[in-house]
C-alpha cells in the first residue's frame, strides 16, 4: 500500500502541520505502508507534474497550515492542477485525509474547502484533523493529541485498506454533469504530456510569443477594422475622406495636434476637394490641440469638434469661423 502526502504549508520548524505528518508517517510505516511527501514549497515549477504521482497512490493525505486565511496557494494551485491534468478516472478511486492546522481563526474553513474540492475532483473524502495551534511546543508534546493523531493514521490505512465507501454526495453529480463540460477533453497520457509542457518555463514563453506573433500577423491581415480604438494614421485619413461632405467655393487648412502621441494631422479643404496627411508644422487657418481619443469620438459620432471646444477637451487659434466650418464639412 502506498500513501501520498502533499504538504501545502511553508515548512517552518514551528509549523504543527509538519508534527501532524510526521507522527501520522510514524503510524502508517509501522503497518507497512509506504508513504511518500511532497512539500510543495520545495518545487514551485513542478506543482502541475504533481498529478502524475497520484497513478501509483492508493490514498492521499493533504495537509495545509492556516496561516491568514483559506487553504493557501501552493495547495490551490496543486488542485487546480489535478482539475485540469489529472486523471480523473484514478482520483475517484482515492480516499484522502484532509488535515488543516490553523496559527489564526479558519481551519474549519479549510477542511471544508479540502473536502469540497476532493469531491469536485471525484475523489473519496475522509474525516480529516482540524485544530487550531497557539503553542506549538504544548500541542506537540501533549500525548493526548498525539492518540487522536495515531487513530485517524489508523483511520485512513482501514479506509484504503478496506476501498470503503462513503455514501454518496451531491457533488459527485455536480462533477459528472455541471463540471464536465468545463474540463478539457484530454486522455490521461495527454494530460501528462501538457502538465510537463506547462512546467516547463521555455516552453511556455516560446508559446507566448508564438500567440503574439499569430496575433500581430491576424491584426494586419484584418486591418484592425473591429476595433476602432487601434486605428492607424492612414486610417484617421480614410474616415476623413469618406465623411467629407465638400462646398464650392470653400478653402480651409486645419492642424491637429494630438499631444499624447506628439503626431500632427494636417487637413487642406478646396471646394470638393480634400488632402489630408501626416507632417511637421505649417501655415494653417486653424491649429487645433487634442488626444487621439477625443478625435475617434468625434470620428465615432460621439460629439462634434465644436462641443468639444466648448467643453475645454479642445484647445483651438486661428479662424474661429473655419473651426466651426468643420462640423459642417465632415458628417460623421
Amino acid at each position: 500500500m502506498r500513501i501520498n502526502i502533499y504538504y501545502g504549508g511553508r515548512g517552518l520548524i514551528e509549523d504543527s502541520t509538519i508534527y501532524v505528518l510526521n507522527k501520522l508517517t510514524e503510524v502508517l510505516e509501522e503497518l507497512r505502508v509506504e508513504v511518500t511527501r511532497y512539500n510543495l514549497y520545495e518545487d514551485l515549477k513542478g506543482i502541475n507534474m504533481l498529478p502524475n504521482t497520484l497513478k501509483e497512490a492508493d490514498g492521499v493525505i493533504l495537509a495545509t497550515t492556516v496561516e491568514w486565511f483559506g487553504i493557501g496557494g501552493l495547495m490551490q494551485q496543486f488542485l487546480d492542477a489535478c482539475w485540469l491534468y489529472g486523471d480523473k478516472e484514478k482520483i475517484q478511486k482515492l480516499s484522502m485525509l484532509p488535515i488543516a492546522i490553523s496559527t489564526t481563526y479558519g481551519e474549519r474553513d479549510a477542511i471544508f474547502t479540502l473536502t469540497k474540492l476532493w469531491e469536485l475532483l471525484g475523489g473519496v473524502p475522509c474525516e480529516g484533523i482540524c485544530a487550531y495551534v497557539e503553542n506549538h511546543v504544548e500541542f506537540e508534546t501533549d500525548p493526548e493529541y498525539a492518540f487522536l493523531i495515531e487513530k485517524k493514521a489508523e483511520m485512513i490505512y482501514r479506509q484504503v485498506s478496506h476501498r470503503l465507501k462513503n455514501f454518496p454526495t451531491s457533488a459527485h453529480i455536480v462533477n459528472q454533469t455541471m463540471l464536465k463540460g468545463n474540463s478539457m477533453e484530454l486522455t490521461p497520457q495527454e494530460s501528462e504530456q501538457l502538465s510537463i509542457y506547462v512546467s516547463d518555463d521555455t516552453y511556455v514563453k516560446k508559446q507566448k510569443e508564438d500567440i503574439q506573433e499569430l496575433a500581430q500577423l491576424f491584426k494586419g491581415m484584418l486591418g484592425d477594422e473591429e476595433n476602432p480604438e487601434t486605428d492607424t494614421e492612414e486610417e484617421f485619413i480614410r474616415d476623413l475622406k469618406e465623411h467629407f461632405k465638400g462646398q464650392a467655393g470653400v478653402f480651409a487648412t486645419y492642424h491637429f495636434n494630438f499631444a499624447d502621441e506628439d503626431k500632427n494631422l494636417f487637413i487642406k479643404v478646396s471646394g470638393n476637394k480634400i488632402e489630408c496627411y501626416y507632417d511637421e508644422k505649417g501655415e494653417v487657418d486653424v491649429f487645433v490641440k487634442m488626444s487621439k481619443d477625443i478625435m475617434l469620438d468625434i470620428i465615432e459620432g460621439k460629439m462634434t469638434l465644436q462641443k468639444a471646444f466648448m467643453s475645454g477637451e479642445v484647445t483651438a487659434k486661428g479662424d474661429f469661423e473655419t473651426l466651426r466650418n468643420f462640423d459642417t464639412l465632415f458628417k460623421f
